[in-house]
């Protein structure tokens, strides 16, 4: 959401009308070379990074919708009693919706879960072939007071009970969002509760201090479906990027290798990519490491993805690698192997520019779905051993979406006064963690420029 004043497609054929009344002409070629030339400033760029102006804050004055303020990391408002936050015990019910699981929780601020619950949609994602934004939102919409009252009469609670919501307020599909959070502010302005509104990227990020003594600074590898990035935790809402991606992220990587292998990837190509890896040879194909010469922190797993599916032709195709478990396991194996290697490299490259730097960061905190991943798991642990460095993982439910991830954020938050005004409140599609640091290696001037413009 970079700007409320979009554009939206008229009637006319060719005519594109603003929310002002204003109109302009733009060809199909016109638009063509505009978005040419954008992909071509953002070469080298990483995805999911905040660059230039961040979007504006509307006033109703100024908005022609109901709807105007973005959720930011800053929040938008104060709790009603901050001190008590910071004093005594509190609950936070928090509600997760971004995709294709939904999820409640009731958490306390001594880390103690006290209920959950979380309805996924695996067997909707392999009917389909993946997610359908629309399928995903009724899917929410059917289970999402469900959720929540499981959630709730586990930690035999009432909603009246709880002292302030959360919900996933962005990155993700908006109207899978939107079931989510507005079921959460309902709850919240019915018994007067505060109200949070959550990153899912800081949820991720943060989780791994409900039961583990994680002091910031912190350093975090953010690995899931969506999102691949090296951060530097400094705080609560205190981020640095030190490299993401540049085109897939890894979790994307897994689930489309698995398809190319013809696996069933309702439940997440990743898991059962790694069940069929545990069968092959990971020295079997000699895939190349991406980027093993760039001296920075950012990741590429599309080239990764291609070298699968030539190694898979050269292999006989299709029909003879599917064929052949051995084959498959081997394909498999071998892209495992590659990605962690990749990982590694990167992450061996974060924890020099720490030291480099005399950062008192000694903790590398692996977040996201992917950190569910054994062999991960396995081999950064030992990589942080060897550098004296401390590696942290969240419990293995909690690596993927759930609502503890949110409902624990929300208590971070409302501890450092942090909340929000639900009134004229809206989700965000995208919303960045963080931007470049002064660590990470610097993007190219003219990407800089076309951005911020």
């Amino acid at each position: 959401m970079r700007r409320f004043l979009t554009f939206c497609p008229s009637l006319q054929s060719g005519r594109l009308h603003s929310t002002y009344g204003r109109t302009k002409t733009q060809s199909s070629k016109a638009r063509w070379i505009c978005s040419r030339s954008r992909r071509r400033k953002n070469v080298g760029v990483p995805k999911n990074v905040q660059i230039g102006r961040p979007a504006p804050q509307l006033t109703p004055d100024q908005s022609p919708w109901e709807d105007y303020l973005i959720p930011e990391l800053s929040g938008n408002s104060k709790p009603k009693d901050p001190v008590r936050y910071k004093r005594d015990p509190f609950i936070v019910l928090g509600v997760e919706s971004s995709c294709d699981d939904t999820a409640a929780a009731i958490v306390r601020s001594d880390g103690a879960v006290l209920g959950e619950s979380r309805v996924s949609q695996d067997a909707l994602t392999e009917a389909w072939g993946g997610v359908v934004p629309h399928v995903a939102r009724d899917a929410h919409a059917a289970v999402i007071e469900r959720v929540i009252h499981q959630a709730l009469h586990e930690a035999q609670l009432h909603e009246r009970d709880v002292d302030a919501v959360a919900a996933t307020m962005g990155p993700g599909l908006e109207i899978c969002l939107r079931v989510g959070y507005r079921a959460a502010r309902q709850i919240a302005t019915t018994y007067e509760k505060d109200f949070v509104g959550v990153n899912h990227l800081e949820a991720h990020v943060l989780v791994a201090r409900l039961d583990s003594q994680v002091s910031f600074p912190f350093l975090t590898l953010l690995v899931s479906g969506g999102h691949c990035q090296l951060l530097l935790v400094r705080g609560v809402a205190q981020y640095e990027v030190l490299g993401g991606t540049l085109d897939d992220a890894l979790g994307e990587a897994f689930d489309k290798t698995a398809r190319l292998l013809g696996l069933e990837v309702g439940a997440g190509g990743g898991p059962a990519l790694e069940q069929l890896a545990l069968k092959g040879d990971a020295h079997a194909i000699p895939f190349p490491v991406p980027m093993a010469k760039r001296p920075d922190c950012n990741f590429s797993f599309a080239g990764l993805k291609t070298s699968v599916r030539v190694a898979i032709d050269k292999l006989g195709g299709d029909e003879v690698v599917r064929g052949d478990e051995r084959l498959m396991a081997d394909v498999a194996a071998s892209f495992q192997e590659t990605c962690v290697r990749h990982l590694e490299h990167r992450v061996r490259r974060a924890l020099k520019l720490c030291a480099k730097h005399n950062l008192s960061a000694n903790t590398l905190v692996v977040s996201g779905g992917v950190a569910a991943n054994m062999v991960v798991r396995t081999r950064l642990q030992k990589l942080c051993e060897r550098a004296q460095w401390k590696c942290v993982f969240p419990k293995v439910r909690l690596c993927t979406d759930n609502g503890v991830m949110v409902a624990w954020t929300g208590i971070e938050r409302l501890r450092m006064g942090i909340a929000d005004d639900t009134k004229n409140l809206d989700v965000r599609a995208r919303w960045p963690l963080a931007g470049l640091g002064p660590l990470s290696v610097p993007i190219p001037p003219e990407a800089t420029k076309a951005l911020v413009a």
